[in-house]
């Protein structure tokens, strides 16, 4: 598992989209009990935030101590720094095993291999992430649509198509339940966009190599709206042993 983002933890933690409830609750329906539920590559805790109130105990592992330490307190949940292939839960003892917007940076055979170590046997183990996002002014979306595609393009790690494939393509050796399509959908200012897309890990690796800032162009963008109406299409895939 690569961990691209402990040196932005604190902007990943506060510009990042969480889910909506609608998927929190899809996911609860499928769920035999909430005892104990396992958030995976929890980054700083937006997936484990919404999940924590309907179980007993969570814990939420991530590679990178300093994403956990962004992470939000709650009395039911334990952060531990933990590689997701190589854990040490017993076996048998999670309802939920979730990954929210991480599966791509796993090594799948060894997590598959904890997952259906530690997973009950009715237990669901959830994969959720988010696609490209999309803003309704139509100039600023073209000049993201283009940093994305073009300035970008030769800066995204590898595993990034899984995401631009919408998560169809990862193995997924588990009996699969069909999902509702969702939506995030958020009103951003313009700064918060620029926030967001500042987490993006090919704006890093662009920064590094080049010493200038590939969001010019977004910078230069005419933004007149107070706010900007943004949306991310949902990948869900949910199963079972």
């Amino acid at each position: 598992m690569k961990d691209l983002f402990s040196a932005q933890s604190q902007l990943y933690q506060q510009a990042r989209p969480s889910y909506p409830q609608a998927v929190i609750q899809e996911l609860l329906k499928h769920v035999p009990s909430q005892e104990f539920a396992w958030d995976c590559g929890a980054g700083s805790g937006q997936l484990t935030q919404l999940l924590a109130p309907y179980f007993d105990q969570i814990v939420a592992t991530d590679l990178s101590a300093n994403q956990l330490q962004h992470a939000p307190y709650f009395e039911n949940v334990s952060y531990q720094v933990q590689a997701a292939e190589k854990s040490d839960f017993p076996a048998q003892c999670f309802d939920l095993i979730a990954v929210a917007q991480a599966i791509h940076w796993f090594e799948f055979d060894a997590f598959y291999t904890q997952v259906k170590r530690t997973l009950k046997p009715d237990g669901l183990f959830a994969v959720l992430g988010y696609g490209l996002i999309q803003v309704d002014h139509a100039e600023l979306n073209e000049a993201i649509q283009y940093l994305y595609r073009v300035i970008l393009k030769d800066y995204w790690d590898v595993e990034r198509h899984y995401i631009d494939e919408r998560y169809q393509t990862i193995p997924f050796p588990f009996k699969e339940i069909a999902m509702p399509d969702f939506k995030i959908e958020l009103k951003w200012t313009f700064q918060q966009l620029i926030d967001y897309l500042n987490t993006w890990s090919a704006v890093k690796h662009y920064l590094n190599k080049n010493q200038q800032n590939p969001l010019q162009l977004i910078l230069e963008s005419k933004q007149l709206e107070p706010q900007i109406n943004v949306s991310f299409p949902i990948l869900l895939r949910v199963g079972r042993l």
